[in-house]
């Protein structure tokens, strides 16, 4: 058995994301050495990126909207799909959201939400259901960061969306399947990232809401 809180408080370092420093994360420095560590505990090869281990800007430009702009969640049930680190929940809950529900397929993920969640002073549900697959539940605000770097997943993604009534922002840094068309541009935030993970240090990063 995997003990994933102890891989987490081994391999991360609690920090605050340049964007958000409100907010502390368990992060990793490096992204290959703890991708590799993953592979390594589980015994798989080919395994997607630890993305619970970084503060990616899709979720960071997402956080600092929701922090400016705490009347959008304030009070309200939250929906954060594909939570990773839990960054955008936290924020939300930060903000005054009545409730968090943060989603994730990764079982890492579900152990550093919890983790991350406590590190703040925060309390949020997270459900490690893969939601594209149904019916959005109950809620009345969906939060996206960074979902939209791959066809399929950019495509089950809007699908699902579409079908909610809740209202919708979504934290981007010009991913190659953002449906722009679909979208209306709310902000814009220039996030420190690291070049390890993107194409540069800096990403021109936009929140979108769904038209």
């Amino acid at each position: 058995m995997i003990d994933r809180k102890a891989f987490i408080l081994a391999n991360t370092e609690l920090l605050a994301p340049p964007l958000v420093p409100e907010v502390k994360l368990h992060l990793a420095h490096e992204a290959i050495p703890i991708w590799q560590k993953t592979e390594e505990q589980l015994g798989e090869m080919g395994l997607p990126p630890p993305f619970w281990a970084f503060a990616w800007a899709g979720g960071q430009a997402l956080a600092r909207h929701i922090l400016d702009h705490a009347e959008i969640v304030r009070g309200k049930s939250v929906l954060d799909l594909a939570s990773g680190s839990g960054l955008v929940g936290i924020a939300a809950m930060k903000a005054g959201a009545a409730s968090v529900l943060a989603a994730d397929i990764d079982a890492f993920a579900m152990a550093a939400i919890a983790m991350n969640a406590r590190a703040n002073g925060v309390v949020m549900e997270a459900i490690s259901e893969n939601l594209l697959a149904g019916e959005p539940p109950p809620c009345e605000v969906i939060l996206v960061g960074d979902l939209f770097y791959e066809k399929g997943l950019a495509a089950n993604c809007l699908a699902f969306l579409q079908k909610s009534k809740a209202e919708i922002l979504i934290g981007d840094p010009g991913r190659s399947y953002l449906p722009k068309n679909k979208l209306v541009k709310r902000a814009s935030y220039s996030v420190p990232v690291s070049r390890e993970l993107e194409d540069s240090e800096i990403k021109q990063t936009s929140v979108w809401s769904l038209a």
